[in-house]
């Protein structure tokens, strides 16, 4: 019995361990390749036939790629691993990819909650084929540095990454503790190199205190990661805030590359009673609705950061919370990455992700390439990201103006639930 998770990522290699789902793969001519190179090649073909989101398959005719694939002689599992990734580029999605047994191993080690590495998540630009940065982890020898969201890496170790997928890109990130990785970064007009030190990073993905205001406590939260910790710790962090009775909550999901599909519905939970939270459509149209189910925490008022490098997951809760008018949103524009990916182990130890459906909000937008918008936009200027990233203790403070924004949001909510914010 083979077993694929559903996830909601945008990042390099996944942090966090995944919801696993039953799946059968029934595939008798698999059979006519056991012990072969050509085994695996079929079993990949397999997977994009029965499970991709797009049924014209890239308008490619992918019973014919299926035919040309096997049909060619195969010295090693290396040569079938680079047919597999040869085949798998013809569908034209960065998201759907193959890791070989190393790189599925080391996507394994990830969900413990712990990697080493430098704390980069990468994605690949859907229109430029760039390889972009989500953000970097909280803390990580890549946030410390002033890595930020958007940034372009245009070389690894002084090698280009012009045609690079993500695996190889991790690959070359990757690396002993301790030991040293320069990245070519492009920023704008502006291209530097930033070298970092690889460090073992643990991930610590909800932070969360009490603030004393004028109209009396708020509660902040602010989440990094939807991974399998995420929902007992951020059910922790609201009750524990609940119990103290806060007047009102400021999440702050800015950066936050995603994770969970399962992860971020439960966390929707706790601020909606009784709603539609997010809708998944496969290539047949079918879709498959997750609510809420009068499980909520409070009904205090919310505002939610969000910027560029709130992706995915956190696309899923802040697009919940605003179409059912829980919370406003504060900050700028989301990522833009409304695609669900399984990932699915494959017979020789080598593993795929693989895009099975995309999502929409409950008022049925879909946020894929445009993101979500705030409600109230506060855009940085240049001077102020950059005293951000040269001192990462400002965020979440008065030294950062789309929080102090969003606390007079939040202040004016809790004063005057019903009035008009801008």
């Amino acid at each position: 019995m083979a077993k694929h998770r559903l996830i909601l990522s945008s990042t390099a290699a996944l942090m966090a361990a995944v919801a696993v789902v039953g799946f059968q793969l029934v595939t008798p001519s698999i059979a006519a390749f056991r012990s072969s190179p050509k085994e695996v090649i079929d079993e990949v073909w397999q997977v994009i036939n029965r499970e991709y989101v797009d049924g014209t398959f890239n308008k490619v005719d992918w019973q014919k790629t299926r035919k040309q694939y096997l049909s060619r002689d195969y010295a090693s599992q290396a040569d079938a691993y680079r047919a597999v990734r040869e085949m798998l580029k013809t569908l034209d999605d960065p998201y759907t990819r193959f890791m070989d047994p190393e790189q599925f191993k080391s996507m394994q080690i990830d969900t413990s909650g712990e990697l080493t590495g430098v704390g980069i998540q990468l994605g690949v630009d859907e229109t430029t084929k760039k390889l972009t940065v989500v953000s970097p982890i909280e803390d990580s020898p890549a946030a410390k540095a002033g890595i930020i969201s958007k940034d372009i890496v245009v070389s690894i170790g002084g090698k280009s990454t012009e045609g690079m997928d993500i695996n190889q890109a991790v690959a070359l990130i990757r690396g002993p503790v301790n030991s040293k990785i320069t990245l070519g970064i492009k920023r704008g007009d502006r291209t530097f190199d930033v070298e970092l030190t690889r460090s073992k990073i643990e991930l610590h993905v909800v932070k969360a205190d009490i603030r004393d205001t004028p109209t009396g406590k708020v509660g902040y939260i602010r989440l990094t990661q939807f991974n399998a910790n995420a929902t007992a710790d951020m059910r922790k962090a609201i009750q524990s805030q609940v119990d103290k009775n806060v007047s009102g909550f400021i999440l702050d999901l800015r950066s936050n590359p995603g994770g969970l599909l399962y992860s971020s519905a439960e966390i929707a939970r706790m601020f909606i009673d009784n709603a539609t939270i997010v809708s998944t459509v496969d290539r047949k149209g079918e879709s498959e609705r997750l609510v809420a189910n009068r499980q909520s925490l409070t009904d205090k008022p919310v505002v939610v950061l969000v910027d560029g490098g709130s992706a995915s997951a956190s696309e899923i809760l802040s697009g919940a919370l605003q179409d059912n008018k829980r919370a406003i949103l504060v900050g700028t524009k989301t990522f833009g990455k409304g695609l669900v990916q399984s990932v699915v182990p494959l017979g020789d130890g080598s593993g795929m992700a693989v895009t099975i459906a995309k999502y929409l909000t409950p008022n049925g937008t879909d946020i894929n390439h445009s993101g979500i918008k705030p409600d109230v936009v506060v855009e940085l200027t240049d001077a102020q990201r950059e005293e951000i990233i040269k001192n990462r203790t400002e965020i979440g403070s008065n030294g950062d103006p789309q929080y102090t924004k969003a606390l007079e949001v939040l202040t004016k909510r809790i004063k005057n639930p019903t009035a008009s914010i801008n």
